[in-house]
């Protein structure tokens, strides 16, 4: 069973940048897709983007497309989220995933392993 540990989440302005980090256990990670999820207070949790496993594809939630980057770096078995511009609507507990193969990766369903979370804070 792989371990997921996300990292670098805290408080910044609105318009600020953070990148978080999500390491893994294990010596697989090289050979899934990964995703981003969010989960706002009283919100379900949403699906911000994904990588496929070797980093050659992305795709985003339409309303961070332009401002978030996922990024994979499997010599390190890492997957980043740099997120910039941030806005107050941005602010949420982030959350990294494993994707198996043959899902699509867009709904948190389709994922296997999930790490803690790490808030992200965005103040307006």
């Amino acid at each position: 069973q792989v371990q997921l540990v996300e990292s670098g989440g805290g408080l910044v302005q609105a318009g600020g940048s953070l990148r978080l980090s999500c390491a893994a256990s294990g010596r697989t990670f090289s050979i899934y897709a990964m995703g981003w999820f969010r989960q706002a207070p009283g919100k379900e949790r949403e699906f911000v983007g994904r990588i496929t496993w070797n980093g050659g594809l992305t795709y985003y939630l339409d309303s961070v497309r332009g401002r978030f980057t996922i990024s994979k770096d499997n010599a390190k078995n890492t997957v980043y989220l740099q997120m910039n511009s941030l806005k107050s609507e941005d602010t949420a507990v982030y959350y990294c995933a494993r994707c198996p193969h043959g899902n699509r990766g867009l709904s948190a369903d389709e994922y296997d392993s999930w790490g803690q979370g790490t808030q992200v804070t965005v103040s307006s």
